[in-house]
């Protein structure tokens, strides 16, 4: 039996840089987003090569200039800036009780640095997120997702510069003055573990500009953390009763063997790759395992005065993560490969994979919750999961997406037993409820929505929205507040 509460939140997520297009109007400026570069003759092996986790000085400087916005698929997204009315009556139609998108911060603030806020950027998320709710959608707003201003890499090297917290700060002072009692839900960081597997993504770094390219991470992930802190301050200052969670990118290990070594991999794992980001978030200090990681990497985070006074004091409402994916554990050199979520992982012979590689673990969703539960007694909100898959029109029109709803209904199965478990789950933001460009490997093709968007990977096509049969298969499950699991 799948048992949700009354007010569940069921909903689905995008993120601005993947969707909204525009690039350069409403006096929007350039974002890291916009530099990353995709060409649709690529074969497999030269996309994998070329899914820009570590940005060169030659690609930035490229993309500095480029006008193409063929080879740029972020900077045309699907058009959200001019479609969202229409797309959200769509989301309305599935019943959608939550939203999740995020703000572009180059259109709040063009240079990031900017003494004052750009106007006509301020004014295109107020209708957004006003549209929301009159089509009966809570919002959950992500405050960045990746994308940074590029003026800021520039002229201050981006997230190694501790000024970065500064101009965050008046950025989130910006968005809680004019869109706070739009915005149900915040939150400051997009998956903020990412500065570690995909850094530009994650702290704006170009890896052959750095000597030391883990001390230059793990500066950048201090200053995010204590930035984290301070929006949730002034968050709950600003707008009091206000909802500030922390997010990572959930990378769920289990050892290969029963071999202590493999047992040991996978407690340093879930340790290095997930706990420490939560850990200090939600309970507010750097845990003890880390300063053996940080010795090992050979990393000294250099602390102002009252950094740790600040994390400790300004700790998460609630805690979220994207997950996608399970991996396995091991210190063996030779054990399978295979791909997956921001970092490759160890192949589980017990799981299928997607056409992308990813291994499909409903179940560990679930030990995901109980894990993230036990250890924070924290509400909890699935941020992302969904399935990239190369969804093709019949001779019809028509998207037939099995394989979509299979993923979804065996998660979501999970979710109900997390629930049952005794886990304090908010809400399900589907990823990505639309289909958007692919924050991963930067391709259309790779398409997780239970809405078809009519472009191809060299930005050709009508932008035509189309429904596939997930999207009747999710509005019959949130009609039924998940009973709809029972019948099947």
């Amino acid at each position: 039996m799948s048992h949700f509460p009354k007010d569940f939140l069921w909903g689905g997520a995008i993120a601005s840089a993947q969707a909204e297009g525009a690039w350069n109007e409403g006096g929007k400026g350039l974002d890291t987003q916009d530099l990353r570069v995709f060409d649709a003759t690529w074969n497999t092996a030269q996309r994998q090569e070329n899914r820009n986790i570590n940005m060169t000085s030659e690609r930035f400087e490229t993309a500095l200039t480029a006008m193409n916005v063929e080879h740029y698929p972020f900077r045309w997204g699907i058009d959200f800036y001019h479609t969202y009315k229409q797309d959200l009556a769509l989301m309305e139609e599935l019943g959608l009780k939550i939203f999740r998108t995020s703000i572009s911060w180059a259109r709040i603030y063009p240079n990031g640095d900017d003494a004052q806020p750009n106007e006509e950027g301020i004014r295109y998320y107020v209708d957004l997120f006003t549209e929301c709710h009159k089509r009966g959608m809570k919002v959950f707003a992500t405050i960045l997702h990746y994308a940074t201003p590029v003026n800021l890499i520039t002229k201050y090297g981006g997230w190694k510069n501790r000024q970065m917290i500064d101009f965050y700060l008046r950025y989130c002072k910006t968005l809680y003055e004019r869109l706070g009692g739009l915005v149900d839900y915040w939150l400051p960081f997009n998956e903020i573990n990412c500065s570690r597997f995909n850094p530009w993504n994650g702290c704006c770094l170009i890896k052959d500009q750095e000597d030391n390219y883990d001390q230059a991470i793990f500066q950048c992930t201090h200053h995010q953390l204590v930035a984290n802190a301070l929006a949730v301050k002034l968050c709950h200052e600003m707008i009091p009763g206000s909802t500030v969670g922390g997010m990572i990118a959930r990378f769920t290990s289990y050892p290969a063997t029963c071999d202590p070594d493999d047992v040991m991999a996978g407690i340093l794992d879930e340790n290095y790759k997930n706990y420490f980001y939560t850990d200090v978030m939600a309970r507010g200090y750097y845990p003890a395992y880390s300063k053996r990681m940080f010795r090992e990497l050979g990393v000294f985070i250099r602390m102002e005065p009252g950094d740790e006074a600040i994390l400790r004091e300004n700790t998460v409402d609630f805690l979220s993560f994207s997950y996608y994916m399970s991996m396995i554990s091991t210190n063996n050199k030779n054990y399978e490969i295979t791909s997956g979520n921001l970092l490759s992982g160890k192949k589980n012979p017990y799981l299928q994979t997607s056409e992308w590689g990813w291994q499909i673990d409903p179940k560990g969703l679930r030990i995901s919750l109980n894990e993230m539960y036990d250890r924070y007694q924290l509400p909890i909100f699935i941020a992302e999961n969904g399935l990239g898959a190369n969804d093709k029109p019949d001779e019809n029109g028509k998207i037939h997406d099995p394989y979509r709803i299979d993923y979804l209904r065996e998660h979501i199965a999970q979710m109900g037993e997390a629930i049952e478990d005794g886990v304090d789950l908010l809400g399900y933001t589907m990823w990505g409820i639309i289909d958007i460009v692919s924050c991963g490997t930067i391709e259309m093709n790779k398409r997780y929505g239970v809405i078809y968007v009519d472009r191809d990977e060299a930005c050709c096509g009508t932008n035509k929205r189309l429904k596939k049969d997930s999207f009747a298969w999710y509005k019959h499950l949130i009609e039924t507040n998940g009973r709809s699991l029972d019948e099947e």
